[in-house]
């Protein structure tokens, strides 16, 4: 199938301003012509956009599908079946926002990717880190401290799904080979302490230096990459000397590290909607007293770490990281980066930077030829008003992902 957008302003994320009286003509899952003429096609769906703004699909580089709970420890005792049934109604949500493509690091698994590539569930384009791995002790081991057992079956608890736990470098090569075995487009690890963890010292840095360079040398054999969660300077800078190519959060960035990151080409991954949709309702959605008290650090140091990043030149992408019942916040990342960057920079973010950081670069954020027909058509200019990507979607006449509709009011 053919559709012709025609009268566009294109949002060009490489671009400062909106281009006038533009067309572009999507074929199957690309855009096959990119136009500031008109383009004739006889058999294409012909969409008049009268003006209205039309730009890439949104990408998150840091979302959970299968983190349904705000209180992560809520998912020991939830079967797997449960969790990719409230997957599916997170996911809907997110490409009802716009968000055309995800990265989940650390949960979902090939199934339900492929689920979404097949068409039997509705949602995002997903980049899968399968399973994250975390030492025992770390941000991703969330056993009791009464529990002396091993890890828990994955059928039987959900917690099991999103982490494993992986101790010196034997351990840490089989677990990097099992999940790009099961289908993991990236591998994540556990460098540092969490808020959501609630047994392990925020500052804490995890996993040596061995073990880390022994996760980036499989991953980079695979032809992928290795992000990693880390909040301090310590951690961070360890994760980069040993090769890791993603910061995720980073808070307690400096700008020492911040300059070791810009010089190894690390990406930075700031996350902070989600410090400030726990602070605002994480209390009444079950979040534990002792990651309130750890939320509270994290959020305060948050957009610093963005203007350290951004006046040493590192990479700033797109992510969310919330939990459950907060993803409906997703959008909110957008008002608060506002504070430190201008509207064109933060949608760069969600778009081009966040399509280098996938290795997807011609293909996702941006409209071209030969891209994915991933487009969304907005009431209004987001250059000039970034509450146009607030209320769950409702700016957004036209949602498109590889060429088709997932919402469109201008065909009636």
């Amino acid at each position: 199938m053919q559709v012709l957008f025609q009268n566009a302003r294109l949002l060009d994320p490489e671009a400062t301003d909106l281009r006038e009286g533009m067309s572009v003509l999507t074929e199957g899952d690309r855009v096959r012509e990119v136009s500031d003429r008109p383009i004739t096609s006889a058999g294409a769906l012909k969409l008049d956009l009268a003006g209205r703004v039309l730009m890439p699909g949104l990408i998150d580089a840091h979302i959970h599908v299968y983190l349904s709970e705000v209180d992560v420890g809520r998912l020991t005792e939830m079967p797997l079946s449960l969790m990719a049934a409230r997957a599916g109604t997170l996911m809907r949500a997110m490409l009802d926002r716009g968000f055309t493509t995800v990265r989940d690091t650390g949960g979902a698994d090939w199934g339900i990717r492929e689920a979404v590539e097949t068409g039997e569930m509705t949602g995002p384009r997903l980049f899968i880190a399968g399973r994250a791995l975390s030492q025992t002790g770390g941000h991703g081991d969330f056993r009791l401290r009464s529990d002396s057992g091993g890890e828990t079956c994955q059928c039987c608890s959900g917690v099991a799904q999103i982490s494993r736990i992986v101790d010196g470098v034997p351990q840490m090569l089989h677990a990097v080979r099992d999940e790009l075995r099961k289908g993991a487009d990236h591998i994540k690890i556990m460098v540092s302490g969490g808020v959501a963890s609630p047994r392990d010292p925020l500052e804490a840095t995890q996993f040596t230096r061995e073990e880390i360079s022994a996760a980036v040398g499989e991953a980079t054999a695979w032809g992928t990459y290795v992000g990693s969660h880390a909040y301090g300077a310590d951690a961070i800078r360890r994760a980069v000397e040993c090769g890791v190519r993603t910061i995720e959060h980073g808070n307690f960035l400096d700008a020492e590290t911040a300059k070791l990151m810009r010089e190894r080409g690390a990406f930075l991954v700031p996350t902070l909607i989600a410090y400030d949709a726990m602070k605002r309702r994480g209390r009444e959605l079950g979040l534990p007293p002792v990651s309130l008290e750890k939320n509270e650090r994290v959020l305060a140091a948050g957009l610093r770490s963005i203007e350290i990043a951004k006046q040493t030149g590192v990479p700033i992408a797109y992510g969310s990281d919330l939990l459950g019942k907060l993803q409906d916040d997703q959008s909110r990342e957008f008002l608060i980066r506002a504070e430190a960057l201008p509207p064109i920079e933060i949608i760069r973010s969600a778009t081009t930077v966040n399509a280098r950081l996938l290795r997807r670069e011609g293909e996702l954020g941006t409209i071209k030829p030969g891209a994915f027909a991933d487009l969304l058509v907005i009431e209004g200019n987001p250059l000039r008003d970034l509450g146009l990507f607030q209320d769950q979607g409702a700016h957004l006449s036209v949602i498109m992902k590889g060429g088709r509709f997932h919402k469109n009011t201008l065909s009636r």
